[in-house]
Order: structure tokens, then C-alpha cells, then sequence
């Protein structure tokens, strides 16, 4: 699996950043997480707001922070 994180460094981007790699933790998921911090490139991929979550080239959320349960839900796992 490989999980993308949109942003530029900002408090969210971070948040979503410690969000994910707790989440991927507690899943237990063998996931590669790359976090993608040149404007260019997130404005490339359509995204216009940050944070922006990618998974496995499927954007799951822009412009806020998911909650615990919706991430466990976007990874792949139960709530």
C-alpha cells in the first residue's frame, strides 16, 4: 500500500502526518508513506486545498484532517 501525504508542513499537514503513521500502526499495514510537500506537484494532482490523503493513487480526503475512525476506514481497516 502506498499512502501519500499533500502539504506543505503546515499544523494540519503534521497532524495528518502523525494521524496516518499511528493508524498504519495500529492496523498493522506494511504501507509505504511519502509525504509530498512541492506545490507544484499537489496542484498537479488536482488537489487545491492541503491536507490533501492519498491512497494507493485514490485521493480519500482534502483540506482537513480525518478522524481516527475514518482513517482505520480509508486504510482499510474497521472502525
Amino acid at each position: 500500500m502506498k499512502i501519500e501525504i499533500l502539504g506543505t508542513g503546515c499544523p494540519k499537514c503534521r497532524a495528518l502526518a502523525d494521524s496516518v503513521a499511528k493508524a498504519v500502526a495500529d492496523l498493522g499495514l506494511q504501507a509505504e508513506v511519502v509525504k509530498v510537500t512541492d506545490i507544484d506537484a499537489i496542484v498537479n494532482r488536482g488537489v487545491m486545498l492541503t491536507p490533501a490523503l492519498v491512497v494507493d493513487g485514490e485521493i480519500v480526503a482534502v483540506g482537513r484532517v480525518p478522524s481516527a475512525g475514518d482513517l482505520r476506514k480509508m486504510l482499510g481497516g474497521k472502525e
